[in-house]
């Protein structure tokens, strides 16, 4: 990984925002304090979504925010200690070669990039997952890319997603008959955006009944169909912390993310309840992620031997 970053320049920003959305568009002025995060729209994607000043100064500074979690992880129809991560860090991306873009360019996109991590053990072998997500930092409201990888002594597997107007998804696998290319999905809500839309814009997170792409762990660990399905979404206040709720009725699963309501919008917790196991082991059960420490970190610079003590610091 290369030791400075450019887009991390707030100038580099400006220079972005002016072309791609214009420098007074960064705040919808309709939010109010007491709804913002509870808004019930829609995810439009010709919507020209905006940012504060606030988010630009916070995720322009030079470093990504590193947050790890005490994990206790579903599979197998029992639960499994392990830990997470969430890393946002913003990047530039480009379109043409679909990845994070190296070189200055003015076709280059402004992204906050999501990596997700999960290690857990089941039994005597592990599990090693990583997702990740390239939202648009302003604009669209769906990642331009999202790539998603599985990793344990059975074999491995890889998602990607290209949003070429509809969404592409690639599946390799290593269970025969599983893989596929480029298969076309009609555009919905993708549940790996929602994680960054809290971060960036709360208030315009979806809600009531809603067609939504399940998140790609899931789709992966439980085997099921890549497509959109029917949910319904509900958010609660509850003090300073606000619980995002999305229930699909035909997985027979409910995911619940808790966050700050107040700018930055950390996220401190999740849940997520479904079905797992086989036979008799077949049980409903809940994956739970609980904040242990959040740090900002350039970590692609933090790569010796002395720079350890920072796991140390997130518990990892």
């Amino acid at each position: 990984m290369k030791s400075t970053k450019p887009i991390y320049s707030y100038l580099f920003f400006l220079i972005a925002v002016f072309t791609f959305t214009g420098i007074n568009s960064c705040k919808n002025s309709n939010a109010t304090e007491s709804n913002r995060s509870i808004v019930p729209n829609h995810i439009n994607s010709t919507q020209k979504r905006t940012v504060s000043e606030a988010a630009k100064k916070y995720w322009f500074d030079g470093k990504a925010e590193i947050s790890s979690y005490q994990l206790n992880q579903i599979r197998y129809g029992e639960i499994h200690k392990g830990t997470a991560a969430l890393i946002f860090v913003t990047e530039p991306f480009s379109k043409e070669s679909n990845t994070k873009a190296d070189y200055d360019n003015d076709k280059n996109i402004p992204v906050l990039k999501l990596n997700t991590t999960k290690k857990f053990n089941t039994g005597i072998y592990p599990y090693s997952m990583m997702n990740s997500t390239f939202f648009p930092f302003e604009s669209e409201s769906s990642s331009i890319k999202i790539a998603s990888s599985m990793q344990e002594w059975c074999g491995m597997t890889f998602i990607e997603m290209k949003n070429k107007g509809d969404f592409l998804f690639s599946f390799n696998s290593y269970f025969e008959g599983n893989s596929f290319k480029d298969k076309k999905i009609t555009k919905a809500i993708l549940e790996d955006d929602l994680w960054s839309l809290i971060r960036l814009n709360p208030e315009l997170l979806p809600a009531g009944k809603q067609r939504i792409i399940p998140g790609m762990f899931y789709l992966n660990l439980m085997h099921k169909d890549f497509k959109s399905y029917e949910t319904v979404i509900t958010s609660t206040i509850n003090e300073d912390n606000t619980i995002y709720n999305i229930t699909y009725p035909e997985l027979n699963r409910t995911l619940s993310i808790q966050y700050k309501t107040e700018f930055p919008h950390n996220i401190l917790s999740w849940k997520e309840t479904y079905i797992s196991g086989y036979g008799t082991n077949k049980k409903t059960l809940t994956t739970e992620a609980t904040l242990i420490n959040s740090i900002k970190v350039d970590y692609w610079n933090k790569n010796q031997n002395k720079d350890s003590y920072l796991r140390n610091t997130l518990g990892l």
